[in-house]
Protein backbone atom coordinates (compact mmCIF):
# COMPACT_ATOMS: atom_id res chain seq x y z
CA UNK A 1 0.00 0.00 0.00
CA UNK A 2 1.18 3.39 -0.98
CA UNK A 3 1.59 6.17 1.53
CA UNK A 4 -0.85 7.94 -0.34
CA UNK A 5 -3.57 5.38 -0.60
CA UNK A 6 -3.15 5.29 3.24
CA UNK A 7 -4.04 8.64 3.65
CA UNK A 8 -7.12 8.19 0.96
CA UNK A 9 -8.15 5.30 3.35
CA UNK A 10 -7.83 7.46 6.32
CA UNK A 11 -9.84 10.31 5.19
CA UNK A 12 -12.82 8.83 3.38
CA UNK A 13 -15.50 7.39 5.34
CA UNK A 14 -15.92 3.53 5.59
CA UNK A 15 -19.71 4.24 5.36
CA UNK A 16 -20.52 7.09 3.69
CA UNK A 17 -17.68 6.57 1.24
CA UNK A 18 -16.71 10.32 1.43
CA UNK A 19 -14.46 11.80 2.14
CA UNK A 20 -13.79 14.56 5.38
CA UNK A 21 -15.68 17.79 4.57
CA UNK A 22 -12.80 19.44 6.70
CA UNK A 23 -10.00 18.37 5.44
CA UNK A 24 -8.32 20.69 3.10
CA UNK A 25 -5.83 20.29 0.02
CA UNK A 26 -6.35 16.40 -0.29
CA UNK A 27 -5.06 16.25 -3.51
CA UNK A 28 -2.06 18.34 -2.99
CA UNK A 29 -1.34 16.53 0.24
CA UNK A 30 -1.47 12.64 -2.24
CA UNK A 31 1.05 14.78 -4.40
CA UNK A 32 3.22 15.16 -1.34
CA UNK A 33 3.16 11.51 -0.23
CA UNK A 34 4.07 10.45 -3.26
CA UNK A 35 7.26 12.83 -3.68
CA UNK A 36 7.88 11.68 0.31
CA UNK A 37 7.40 7.77 -1.05
CA UNK A 38 9.84 8.18 -4.23
CA UNK A 39 12.59 10.27 -2.06
CA UNK A 40 12.35 7.09 0.76
CA UNK A 41 13.05 4.96 -2.29
CA UNK A 42 15.86 7.13 -3.69
CA UNK A 43 14.13 7.63 -6.70
CA UNK A 44 14.75 11.59 -6.23
CA UNK A 45 16.76 13.50 -3.94
CA UNK A 46 17.15 17.51 -3.47
CA UNK A 47 20.44 19.05 -4.50
CA UNK A 48 23.05 20.21 -2.21
CA UNK A 49 23.52 23.85 -1.12
CA UNK A 50 21.15 26.62 -0.74
CA UNK A 51 19.09 26.40 -4.40
CA UNK A 52 17.76 22.73 -3.39
CA UNK A 53 16.61 21.76 -6.58
CA UNK A 54 14.53 18.35 -7.35
CA UNK A 55 16.86 15.87 -9.09
CA UNK A 56 15.76 12.45 -10.61
CA UNK A 57 18.01 9.42 -8.96
CA UNK A 58 16.63 6.98 -10.49
CA UNK A 59 14.17 6.81 -13.51
CA UNK A 60 13.36 3.03 -13.35
CA UNK A 61 9.59 2.13 -12.85
CA UNK A 62 8.58 1.00 -9.38
CA UNK A 63 5.87 -1.18 -10.90
CA UNK A 64 3.40 0.67 -9.05
CA UNK A 65 0.91 3.02 -10.97
CA UNK A 66 0.39 5.91 -9.10
CA UNK A 67 4.25 6.16 -8.01
CA UNK A 68 5.32 5.46 -12.16
CA UNK A 69 3.26 8.25 -13.09
CA UNK A 70 4.64 10.61 -11.19
CA UNK A 71 8.35 9.59 -11.73
CA UNK A 72 7.36 10.39 -15.18
CA UNK A 73 5.83 13.95 -14.61
CA UNK A 74 8.63 14.53 -12.66
CA UNK A 75 11.03 14.51 -15.65
CA UNK A 76 9.64 17.52 -16.82
CA UNK A 77 10.35 19.22 -13.84
CA UNK A 78 13.54 18.58 -13.19
CA UNK A 79 16.01 21.16 -11.36
CA UNK A 80 12.93 22.93 -9.84
CA UNK A 81 12.22 23.32 -5.77
CA UNK A 82 10.25 20.12 -4.59
CA UNK A 83 7.19 22.77 -3.54
CA UNK A 84 6.95 24.43 -6.94
CA UNK A 85 6.12 20.10 -8.55
CA UNK A 86 3.43 19.39 -6.17
CA UNK A 87 0.65 21.42 -8.11
CA UNK A 88 1.41 19.91 -11.33
CA UNK A 89 1.64 16.42 -9.44
CA UNK A 90 -1.97 16.46 -7.99
CA UNK A 91 -3.51 17.25 -11.09
CA UNK A 92 -4.96 14.63 -13.36
CA UNK A 93 -7.81 13.24 -11.52
CA UNK A 94 -5.25 11.83 -8.85
CA UNK A 95 -7.52 11.44 -5.74
CA UNK A 96 -10.02 9.95 -8.24
CA UNK A 97 -6.91 7.39 -10.32
CA UNK A 98 -6.00 6.44 -6.36
CA UNK A 99 -9.59 5.66 -5.41
CA UNK A 100 -10.20 3.51 -8.19
CA UNK A 101 -6.63 1.73 -7.80
CA UNK A 102 -8.27 0.95 -4.46
CA UNK A 103 -11.78 -0.17 -5.50
CA UNK A 104 -9.78 -2.47 -8.56
CA UNK A 105 -8.09 -4.05 -5.41
CA UNK A 106 -10.93 -4.51 -3.37
CA UNK A 107 -10.09 -2.44 -0.52
CA UNK A 108 -13.32 0.06 -1.42
CA UNK A 109 -16.36 -0.19 -3.46
CA UNK A 110 -17.49 2.27 -6.42
CA UNK A 111 -20.90 3.20 -5.67
CA UNK A 112 -22.43 5.80 -8.34
CA UNK A 113 -25.79 7.71 -7.33
CA UNK A 114 -27.62 10.76 -7.81
CA UNK A 115 -28.17 13.74 -5.64
CA UNK A 116 -31.89 14.93 -5.84
CA UNK A 117 -32.02 12.54 -8.22
CA UNK A 118 -30.92 14.98 -10.44
CA UNK A 119 -26.60 15.18 -9.93
CA UNK A 120 -24.42 12.02 -10.09
CA UNK A 121 -22.21 11.38 -7.25
CA UNK A 122 -19.61 8.71 -7.15
CA UNK A 123 -18.91 7.31 -3.41
CA UNK A 124 -15.92 5.21 -2.25
CA UNK A 125 -17.12 3.00 0.70
CA UNK A 126 -15.08 0.68 2.45
CA UNK A 127 -15.09 -3.22 0.95
CA UNK A 128 -12.23 -4.54 3.28
CA UNK A 129 -11.12 -2.96 5.67
CA UNK A 130 -8.46 -5.23 7.28
CA UNK A 131 -5.36 -2.84 6.33
CA UNK A 132 -7.21 0.39 6.93
CA UNK A 133 -7.83 -0.75 10.87
CA UNK A 134 -4.32 -2.09 11.84
CA UNK A 135 -3.09 1.37 10.12
CA UNK A 136 -5.44 3.05 12.88
CA UNK A 137 -4.52 1.06 15.65
CA UNK A 138 -0.39 2.01 14.12
CA UNK A 139 -1.36 5.59 14.51
CA UNK A 140 -3.10 5.67 17.65
CA UNK A 141 0.16 4.02 19.09
CA UNK A 142 3.02 6.39 17.78
CA UNK A 143 0.47 9.15 18.31
CA UNK A 144 -1.34 8.35 21.30
CA UNK A 145 0.60 5.94 23.56
CA UNK A 146 4.10 7.42 21.96
CA UNK A 147 5.61 4.65 20.18
CA UNK A 148 8.84 5.48 17.79
CA UNK A 149 7.19 5.74 14.26
CA UNK A 150 9.05 3.50 11.03
CA UNK A 151 10.08 5.27 8.32
CA UNK A 152 6.79 4.83 6.26
CA UNK A 153 4.37 5.73 9.26
CA UNK A 154 6.29 9.22 10.00
CA UNK A 155 6.10 10.22 6.44
CA UNK A 156 2.24 9.46 6.58
CA UNK A 157 1.97 11.63 9.76
CA UNK A 158 4.25 14.19 8.21
CA UNK A 159 1.89 14.27 5.46
CA UNK A 160 -1.91 14.67 8.22
CA UNK A 161 0.35 17.51 10.06
CA UNK A 162 0.66 19.01 6.41
CA UNK A 163 -2.98 19.43 6.14
CA UNK A 164 -4.01 19.37 10.13
CA UNK A 165 -5.78 16.41 10.02
CA UNK A 166 -3.18 14.21 12.67
CA UNK A 167 -6.35 14.17 14.97
CA UNK A 168 -9.00 14.07 12.94
CA UNK A 169 -8.44 10.35 11.61
CA UNK A 170 -8.49 9.21 15.17
CA UNK A 171 -11.31 8.72 17.53
CA UNK A 172 -10.20 11.54 20.15
CA UNK A 173 -13.51 12.77 21.70
CA UNK A 174 -11.31 15.18 24.22
CA UNK A 175 -10.17 18.26 22.75
CA UNK A 176 -6.76 17.56 24.91
CA UNK A 177 -6.20 14.68 23.57
CA UNK A 178 -6.75 16.12 19.68
CA UNK A 179 -4.34 19.23 20.10
CA UNK A 180 -1.77 16.79 22.12
CA UNK A 181 -2.17 14.34 19.08
CA UNK A 182 -1.54 17.77 16.30
CA UNK A 183 1.53 18.26 18.60
CA UNK A 184 2.94 14.64 18.33
CA UNK A 185 2.03 14.69 14.69
CA UNK A 186 4.21 18.13 14.49
CA UNK A 187 6.92 16.92 16.27
CA UNK A 188 7.82 13.69 14.15
CA UNK A 189 7.30 15.45 10.92
CA UNK A 190 9.94 17.95 11.56
CA UNK A 191 12.09 15.40 13.23
CA UNK A 192 14.99 13.24 11.38
CA UNK A 193 12.83 10.03 10.57
CA UNK A 194 14.61 9.34 7.45
CA UNK A 195 16.81 6.39 6.73
CA UNK A 196 20.50 7.42 6.87
CA UNK A 197 20.86 7.08 3.06
CA UNK A 198 17.81 9.10 2.25
CA UNK A 199 17.38 11.33 5.38
CA UNK A 200 18.44 15.10 4.03
CA UNK A 201 16.45 14.39 0.72
CA UNK A 202 13.09 13.16 2.48
CA UNK A 203 13.52 16.12 5.22
CA UNK A 204 14.19 18.40 2.76
CA UNK A 205 11.13 16.81 0.32
CA UNK A 206 8.65 16.90 3.55
CA UNK A 207 9.24 20.47 4.34
CA UNK A 208 8.40 21.53 0.70
CA UNK A 209 5.20 19.39 0.87
CA UNK A 210 4.07 20.92 4.17
CA UNK A 211 5.28 24.61 2.82
CA UNK A 212 3.14 23.33 -0.68
CA UNK A 213 0.11 22.29 1.09
CA UNK A 214 -0.47 24.83 3.74
CA UNK A 215 -0.06 27.57 1.71
CA UNK A 216 -3.21 26.79 -0.39
CA UNK A 217 -5.35 26.37 3.04
CA UNK A 218 -4.27 29.77 3.82
CA UNK A 219 -5.27 31.24 1.19
CA UNK A 220 -8.74 29.53 1.03
CA UNK A 221 -9.18 30.53 4.65
CA UNK A 222 -8.18 34.03 4.40
CA UNK A 223 -10.41 34.31 1.84
CA UNK A 224 -13.81 33.22 3.03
Amino acid sequence: MLIAEDLVLLVFDDETGKPDSTVTNLAYALAGALLIELGIENRVGVGEGSKGRLELLDRTPTGRQALDDALAKLEQYEGRKPKDVIAPLSGQKLTERLLEGLAERGVLRREEGKVLKLFPVTRWPAEDSAHELKLRETLNAVLVDGQDPDERTAALIAVLAAIKAASKVLDLPERADRKAVDRRAKEIAEGNWGSVATRKAVEDLTAAVMTAVMIPAIVTTTAS
